[in-house]
C-alpha cells in the first residue's frame, strides 16, 4: 500500500533514474569511444541499476522517514506488478522459442520464403510491413517481436543485412501496430482513463501513424539497398509450420503465452520427426533459451521495483506537477494547445522513468483528462495523445523491453536498436506538427 506519510510532489525521488542513465549510458558512450567492442555489454543494465535501487532505498528513508524493511517490500512490489511479470514470462518463452525454432530448421525454412517473397531491394520495408500488420492484429509490440526476431536473425546471418537496420524495422512495425491496435493494452488504457470510444481514438490516431508510417517505408527502402543472397532447397517446407501457426494464432487473438508456448512444442514436434531431434537436445535448448533472457528478465524486474519507490516517494507526482505548469506557460493564450503540450509531455517523460508505456498511461491518466477539461480537448484527441507519446518514448528507451528483446535476440546492444528505432522518431514530428496545426487558430 502507498505510504500515507511520504510526499505527495518530491523530484529530488527522480534521481536514482539519473544515477542508473548515467552509469549505463555513460560507461558505454566512454567506451565506445575508446574503440571497446560491444561497449554496452561490459556494463550490464541489470548491474548498473543496481546503485541506482539503493540510492532509492536511502531516499525513501530520507524523503518518507520509512524503514529499509519498507522500502524493499515497495521495491518487492513493484517487481511483482502484473505488468513486469507478464514481460518476463514473455522473454523466457520469446528465448526459448527462439533456440528451439533455430535448431529445428524453422528458422531457415522461413528466412529462405522471405527471401523469395520480397524482392532485393524491398527486403527492409517487408520487414517492416509485416512487423506493423502483426503487432495491429495481435495488439502487443512484445509479442510480435517475440514471433518475428528469430526469424529476423535469420535474415541477418543469410543475407547479410545490418542487423542494427532489420531491428530498426521489427521495432518501427511492432510499435505502428501496438499504437494503433484497438485491442492494445495501451488503447485500451488510454481510451478507459479518458472516457473515450476506440473507433475516435483510432481515427485520431490514424491521422499521425500513416504519414510517419509512409515515411519509414521510404527510408527503410533507401538504407537497405541491394541484399546479396543465395537460394537454396534444402529447408524443408515443414520447417514453415510453427510460424504459420503462430502468426494464424496471432491474428485469431490467441493469449501470446499460449501462441509462444505452442510454437516451441510444434517446432520441437517437427524437428523430431523430419530430422532426428532429441528429447534431451529440446530440453536443453529451452533451458539455453532461458538464459539467453537472464539479462533483460532481471532488468525488468528491477526496473519495476525502481518505479515503484520512485512513484511511492512523490517523484512521478512531482515530474506530472512540472510539465503541466511548463506547458500553461509555454501557450497562455491556447488552452488546447497547453493541454496538449501538457498530455503529450506527462505521457513522454513518465515513461522515461516507467519504461512501461501502458503503465506511464496509467500512472498519467487522471492528471491528463483533467487537463483535456480544462483546454476542451476532446476525449479522443487527449487518449490519443497519451498512447502516441508513450509509445513514441518506448520505442526510442535503450533500456525498453522491447529494445531489449530485440538487442539480446539479434545480437547487438540496445543502443544500436534504439538509434535505428526510425517510426518512432518520425511520429514525434508528425503527430506534434499536426496538433500544432489543429490548435494554431484556437484561443
Amino acid at each position: 500500500m502507498t505510504n500515507k506519510n511520504a510526499p505527495q510532489e518530491n523530484l529530488f525521488a527522480l534521481l536514482p533514474f539519473a544515477v542508473f542513465l548515467g552509469l549505463f549510458l555513460g560507461t558505454g558512450i566512454i567506451l565506445t569511444l575508446q574503440g571497446v567492442d560491444f561497449a554496452f555489454y561490459k556494463l550490464p543494465a541489470s548491474i548498473a541499476i543496481i546503485p541506482a535501487i539503493i540510492v532509492s532505498i536511502a531516499l525513501g528513508k530520507y524523503i518518507s522517514k520509512s524503514t529499509i524493511e519498507s522500502q524493499i517490500e515497495q521495491f518487492i512490489k513493484g517487481a511483482g506488478n502484473s505488468n513486469i511479470t507478464t514481460m518476463c514470462i514473455i522473454y523466457l518463452l520469446a528465448g526459448a522459442f527462439s533456440v528451439v525454432a533455430k535448431a529445428t530448421g524453422s528458422v531457415d525454412a522461413s528466412v529462405q520464403l522471405g527471401l523469395a517473397v520480397f524482392p532485393d531491394y524491398l527486403l527492409l520495408p517487408g520487414l517492416f510491413l509485416v512487423a506493423a500488420f502483426l503487432s495491429t492484429a495481435m495488439g502487443t509490440s512484445m509479442g510480435t517481436i517475440a514471433a518475428i526476431a528469430p526469424v529476423a536473425l535469420g535474415f541477418i546471418e543469410s543475407a547479410n543485412l545490418d542487423a542494427a537496420l532489420v531491428a530498426g524495422c521489427l521495432i518501427s512495425g511492432a510499435i505502428f501496430g501496438d499504437n494503433l491496435s484497438i485491442i492494445s493494452d495501451t488503447t485500451i488504457a488510454s481510451t478507459r482513463s479518458q472516457g473515450a470510444h476506440m473507433k475516435d481514438k483510432f481515427r485520431v490516431n490514424f491521422k499521425f501513424a500513416v504519414p510517419a508510417a509512409l515515411i519509414c517505408l521510404v527510408i527503410f527502402t533507401v538504407l537497405g539497398g541491394e541484399v546479396n543472397h543465395e537460394l537454396t532447397n534444402e529447408s524443408a517446407v515443414a520447417g514453415l509450420i510453427p510460424y504459420i501457426v503462430i502468426l494464424v494464432l496471432a491474428l485469431m487473438g490467441v493469449n501470446v503465452f499460449v501462441v509462444l508456448t505452442l510454437g516451441i512444442v510444434l517446432a520441437a514436434a517437427i524437428g523430431m520427426i523430419s530430422n532426428g531431434y532429441q528429447f534431451s537436445a529440446w530440453l536443453n535448448d529451452i533451458t539455453a533459451g532461458f538464459s539467453s533472457m537472464q539479462d533483460i528478465f532481471l532488468l525488468s524486474l528491477f526496473i519495476g521495483g525502481l518505479s515503484e519507490l520512485v512513484r511511492q516517494q512523490g517523484g512521478l507526482s512531482a515530474l506530472t506537477r512540472v510539465i503541466e505548469t511548463l506547458a500553461r506557460k509555454l501557450t497562455p493564450n491556447n488552452k488546447r494547445r497547453a493541454a496538449g503540450l501538457g498530455i503529450a509531455g506527462l505521457a513522454f517523460i513518465c515513461n522515461f522513468f516507467t519504461a512501461n508505456n501502458t503503465v506511464s498511461i496509467i500512472v498519467t491518466g487522471d492528471t491528463a483528462k483533467n487537463l483535456a477539461t480544462d483546454g476542451e480537448l476532446s476525449p479522443a484527441e487527449s487518449a490519443s495523445l497519451l498512447d502516441v507519446f508513450a509509445c513514441i518514448n518506448q520505442g526510442m528507451l535503450p533500456y525498453g523491453a522491447q529494445v531489449l528483446l530485440l538487442g539480446a535476440t539479434l545480437h547487438i546492444s540496445p543502443l544500436s536498436v534504439a538509434s535505428h528505432s526510425f517510426y518512432p522518431m518520425v511520429l514525434f514530428f508528425a503527430a506534434g506538427f499536426s496538433f500544432w496545426r489543429l490548435t494554431r487558430n484556437t484561443k
